[in-house]
């Protein structure tokens, strides 16, 4: 976070102009509301942020003051959010009907159990290839691994643990991340604002048994450099995971089900598996376009019957072959396949992981569905079927040793070898898609919060926001999978990249869970201690074994995870080098007095939105518009877009205003506020109109707040009282100073007002007379006239100021910092999507200029 120090201390404090509550307060209009005091520490707002009570930007003044506090909440026009995505809820999923949650449940099956679901096709297959069956107890003691690795990882830990910690409905790495930045400062960005803990998302109610625990746990973390960077680079290693499964579960699903063939025609080869494999992919890849909810109701009736086939056919083997498989529910098989084996029974647990594969999905792929559904679909259809095909393959292979290199498609009735094999086939192509949607969610993720470059994103559905797909990366990841089908022909080789992957999203999971546990959950430690001990434990003994075997193909992830990874933090990195320049050199306040109101330049009629990533002070690229431009126009409005870690904020909380300088300068901020699924496609003309309407009513509610302080003093008892030492808490809770001009330290400024003020101030301290009513009347010119100004900028045109800011490395810079920022964040930004694309706004009304600042 900028120490307050360095933030200039002469804007307004935010106004929301959307004027949303705290979620219950939002049916009322301003009008009617009541206005009641309260005292600063009956608050409820107790964040910490670079604001003081004033709720002026101030460096050191510090005043106890009392709030005028209103009960009620107004509903703003200024609604720019995706057209697509009306009235959108803090979570799509909250009160669904019973008939509407089933159909949820059958949706999950094709888009979040596909993998799970089809790792009976290779599951045995690649644990016997490092250990191969000598006797019928290596068959039990094998069952008895998977089993209970079932029961483990995908039911225990995700299914009743993870699943919990979804960030309001959504799921995945960095959704965790994101829910641990809300609770503690760990952004490495030094964007946040104490306005930005109001969202009603934002805010989570939290037990208070742990609290002193917690607190101490959140302070370290604000306070350590060290454990943020660390953090950021755990959560950036497993999102690069996630990247490299979304590449290997496509491989090893669909090269697994074509190679049944070979089983059902002995004259197919592994080169003709190969070509089939990628002809498939192809196809999986140039679908995906068509979104979640439309592919999950065509593929969820295919799903359904895949998992019907593993249960029946395990059933039939169970019956035909050997039934004492049950045996392997007794855990000390796991022993005993450890003694005989010993060293190849380590290297199996590469394989016994695949079992668990797509447990990740269940919890990435939650914002496409809610807990409810997949906790249902899993416990009641999935986890069934699953241990019974795995014990029908085991009842198969205690009679029939030797084909353990195909078990699934070996133990298949001869009768029904084709038609399981075309479904085997399509649930494999299904389960494709679970890993690839699930890197679509973590890279948008990601992508708000500052960790990979912008990307075009579709949003494949008007309903719920979460649905999304990623064009670029949708063919990048096909490019890479066809790459890896094509080295890699060995399944088994394949099988051990993919369990590495997973292996690695796993732990990061397990991790930052347990930091949810202690740092928002306030459970006991002894808890969260014991799970972390258990499930990290469970998975660095998978993971030595897949580590081991790393020439066998487990290289490739590690490789491309690692150019992931290194995407990523080149651009964070990047990213907050460029936004600490631009706060360190935006504009003084003092520079923009001597400027005066003209700007030091001409000012043409007309209105210029500038587009920033500040979200405090005037920025250096603004001074770059003033000297390369002849003229600037008379109003400015500075626009900033900006992400917030919650999944969605309100839209009628969604955007803030504030006046930079005075009323004479005619220079506003405005502050969009965006979560990390909400979706930004507007229409230009659509946004210049709200953006003048809600700049309107801002201007409005202030001048009407300032009269409402005005007859608030004259009924006050307290006439020692300092007029500054009052604020105004406006609907949602945002804050700025009462009885004080806009810019006290800047009184010559603007003369007009401090005269207005001058005489609301000597009304406080008199009987109501015609000098109140001289007030009023001059408060109401100068609103008219400040709007009737509005309205002639209005038509004279809106223009788009966009400043490309490019940072680039000092002469007297580290080598690695000049390659890194100079060249490859360089590489990055000119290649990532502008944020001004969302607009479709007619070059005519673009002007960009560049500016370059060294680092």
């Amino acid at each position: 976070m900028v120490d307050d120090s360095s933030l200039d201390g002469s804007e307004k404090e935010e106004i929301d102009s959307s004027g949303g509550g705290f979620g219950d307060m939002a049916s009322m209009d301003s009008i009617e509301s009541r206005w009641v005091m309260q005292d600063d520490d009956e608050s409820e707002i107790g964040v910490e942020d670079d604001f003081d009570g004033t709720g002026l930007e101030s460096e050191d003044e510090e005043i106890a003051e009392h709030r005028l506090l209103r009960t009620g909440a107004r509903v703003d026009s200024f609604d720019v959010e995706a057209l697509e995505v009306p009235g959108a809820q803090r979570n799509d999923y909250e009160d669904l009907t019973v008939g509407r949650r089933v159909l949820l449940a059958f949706q999950t099956l094709g888009v979040v159990f596909g993998d799970v679901g089809t790792s009976p096709l290779y599951t045995f297959s690649v644990m016997f290839s490092k250990s191969p069956v000598k006797e019928k107890e290596d068959v039990i003691g094998a069952l008895s691994l998977v089993l209970y690795t079932l029961l483990l990882i995908p039911l225990i830990k995700y299914v009743l643990v993870v699943l919990w910690a979804n960030d309001d409905g959504e799921g995945g790495t960095f959704a965790l991340y994101s829910l641990i930045s809300r609770h503690a400062k760990i952004s490495l960005i030094p964007n946040q604002l104490r306005s930005d803990a109001r969202i009603s998302s934002f805010r989570l109610k939290v037990p208070c048994p742990e609290l002193e625990r917690s607190l101490k746990l959140k302070d370290k973390l604000e306070n350590s450099l060290f454990l943020k960077k660390l953090l950021l680079v755990l959560v950036l290693a497993g999102t690069s995971m996630v990247i490299a499964d979304g590449v290997v579960t496509p491989a090893m699903s669909v090269m697994s089900a074509v190679g049944g063939l070979k089983v059902g025609v002995d004259a197919i080869e592994q080169d003709q598996v190969v070509m089939i494999s990628v002809a498939f992919l192809v196809i999986l890849f140039s679908l995906q376009k068509y979104g979640t909810s439309k592919m999950g109701l065509v593929v969820g009736p295919a799903l359904l019957i895949w998992f019907c086939c593993l249960a029946g056919i395990g059933i039939y083997n169970l019956v035909k072959y050997d039934n004492t498989v049950y045996r392997a529910f007794n855990p000390i098989h796991i022993y005993y396949f450890f003694k005989r084996n010993s060293i190849n029974a380590w290297y199996a647990l590469g394989g016994c992981i695949l079992c668990a594969t797509g447990s990740e999905a269940l919890f990435a792929d939650l914002c496409y569905f809610s807990v409810r559904s997949v906790q249902l679909t899993f416990v009641c259809l999935v986890l069934p079927c699953l241990m019974l095909g795995y014990m029908g393959q085991a009842a198969y292979l205690m009679e029939n040793h030797a084909d353990a290199s195909q078990a699934f498609f070996s133990s298949i009735p001869g009768a029904a070898f084709w038609p399981v094999l075309f479904i085997a086939n399509v649930a494999a192509l299904i389960a494709s898609r679970t890993m690839t949607t699930a890197t679509f969610s973590c890279i948008k993720q990601s992508t708000a919060l500052g960790c990979f470059p912008r990307l075009k994103i579709i949003h494949t559905s008007r309903k719920f926001m979460g649905q999304i797909y990623i064009p670029v990366l949708n063919w990048f990841l096909l490019a890479v999978c066809l790459i890896v089908v094509c080295s890699i022909s060995s399944i088994n080789e394949i099988g051990n990249a993919y369990g590495m992957a997973e292996l690695g999203v796993m732990m990061t999971t397990t991790m930052l869970v347990t930091l949810i546990m202690l740092l928002i959950w306030q459970i006991n430690i002894v808890i969260a201690i014991a799970f972390l001990i258990v499930f990290l434990g469970v998975e660095l003994i998978f993971f030595s074994s897949v580590i081991a075997s790393v020439e066998d193909g487990s290289w490739i992830v590690l490789v491309f995870s690692v150019i992931m990874f290194g995407i990523m933090y080149i651009w964070n990195y990047g990213s907050k080098l460029r936004y600490e320049t631009e706060v360190e050199q935006k504009m003084s306040m003092d520079l923009m007095r001597d400027l005066g109101c003209n700007l030091g330049t001409i000012r043409a009629p007309g209105i210029g939105l500038l587009y920033n990533e500040l979200a405090k002070g005037v920025p250096a690229i603004f001074g770059h518009f003033l000297t390369t431009l002849p003229a600037i126009h008379s109003m400015v409005i500075f626009v900033c877009i900006k992400y917030v870690p919650v999944p969605s904020v309100p839209q009628n909380e969604r955007f803030l205003f504030r006046r930079v300088c005075t009323k004479s300068y005619h220079l506003f901020r405005c502050i969009a506020r965006y979560g990390y699924k909400d979706a930004r496609k507007e229409n230009h003309q659509a946004f210049e109109q709200l953006l003048i309407e809600s700049l309107e009513k801002f201007i409005r509610r202030e001048a009407q707040e300032r009269s409402l302080e005005s007859d608030g003093n004259d009924d006050s008892d307290s006439e020692e009282e300092c007029p500054g030492s009052r604020v105004v808490i406006g609907p949602n809770g945002s804050m700025y100073s009462m009885g004080v001009p806009l810019l006290s330290e800047y009184r010559d400024l603007n003369k007009p007002i401090m005269e207005t003020n001058t005489s609301s101030n000597r009304a406080n301290h008199q009987p109501f007379d015609a000098s109140s009513d001289s007030s009023v009347s001059e408060a109401e010119q100068s609103l008219d006239s400040e709007l009737s100004f509005i309205h002639k900028a209005k038509e004279s045109g809106v223009v788009y100021l966009l400043g490309h800011g490019d940072i680039r490395a000092r002469k007297d810079s580290w080598f690695i910092k000049k390659l890194v920022i100079n060249y490859f964040y360089a590489f990055l930004r000119k290649n990532c999507r502008r944020g001004i694309a969302n607009l479709s706004v007619p070059q005519a009304q673009l002007m960009q200029v560049g500016m370059t600042y060294m680092v």
